[in-house]
């Protein structure tokens, strides 16, 4: 049996928020079956629980941001990101600001304080949501689809006309049936364009942003010092992005998801018409580790290695 698995201890950071350029004070604790991720912010009354959930999201400017009333948390998708990818079910966040550190623009700290945190595997089976149907979300020239797959595979095309970003691949195929997310997408950066950022500040966003939490690019070239630590990093941070904002379905998904030039709120608007089409996915667990798509299978075997 795949069980639902949190983590095995409290651990805690601080860094500050891309956005919004405050320090924060993170902190991760265990949680009980069935509770799913869910977000607090501390240093607001009440303390109000907000689920890790699409229906809560409610601004995809740049990032994706939970909220209920007036509790708020932007850009938690490279935190949910990294459960994705280690499985965490079950996990309780505590916040004491309006922003999730960004930390190097990847989901690589997370990785690593949830990796040091341990985990706990727990009583009750683990659910996914299997696509049963296509869904898919067009605007413009955009596209987000989930469809049937029996396993977890991301096919993502980026387009962007930039001398540096030409030198670099803009689709990439990842099939967790073949490799890990550590291996192959925790790494990737978070990336923007030095042109925008006097624009997008604003307007209230950005504000945190550097050369060490982010690629930056002037018009010709990448301004980081640091190589790209993919030849594709560019994409493969927008498949990062993407896991996250699906992890907002509240299960991990069998299915195969394709995007080009998707985005936060295409991934949530794909989300949001899975749900209001109920014959379109299954709620599933299984009874042993064999009858689980080979993709969840290596997620458990990741974490031995």
């Amino acid at each position: 049996m795949l069980n639902q698995k949190t983590i095995a201890k409290p651990i805690q950071t601080v860094g500050i928020g891309l956005h919004s350029g405050n320090k924060s004070n993170l902190y991760l604790k265990p949680a009980p079956v069935d509770t799913g991720i869910v977000f607090i912010r501390i240093d607001q009354e009440p303390q109000t629980f907000i689920p890790a959930k699409a229906e809560y999201v409610t601004d995809t400017r740049l990032a994706s941001v939970l909220q209920i009333g007036s509790h708020r948390i932007s850009t938690v998708e490279h935190l949910m990101s990294a459960c994705a990818g280690l499985g965490i079910d079950n996990l309780i966040v505590e916040i004491d600001g309006e922003e999730i550190p960004i930390m190097d623009g990847s989901a690589a700290s997370f990785l690593f304080l949830l990796q040091s945190a341990g985990f706990e595997e727990q009583s009750r089976p683990r659910q996914f949501i299997q696509i049963n149907q296509l869904v898919e979300v067009i605007d413009g020239d955009k596209l987000a689809r989930l469809e049937p797959f029996w396993g977890f595979k991301l096919d993502f095309t980026i387009d962007f006309k930039h001398p540096a970003l030409d030198k670099t691949g803009q689709h990439c195929i990842v099939d967790f049936a073949q490799t890990t997310y550590v291996k192959e997408i925790g790494r990737a950066r978070t990336f923007g364009f030095a042109h925008e950022v006097e624009a997008l500040r604003e307007i209230g966003l950005a504000r945190g942003g550097s050369l060490d939490n982010a690629i930056v690019l002037d018009e010709h070239r990448i301004l980081n010092n640091e190589e790209l630590r993919f030849d594709d990093e560019f994409v493969r941070h927008k498949i990062l992005d993407a896991i996250g904002d699906l992890y907002l379905a509240g299960h991990p998904i069998i299915g195969a998801y394709t995007a080009e030039k998707s985005g936060h709120a295409l991934n949530n608007a794909l989300l949001r018409k899975l749900f209001s089409k109920p014959e379109s996915f299954t709620i599933v667990s299984f009874d042993q580790i064999n009858q689980v798509p080979k993709a969840y299978q290596n997620l458990v075997e990741s974490e031995v290695n």
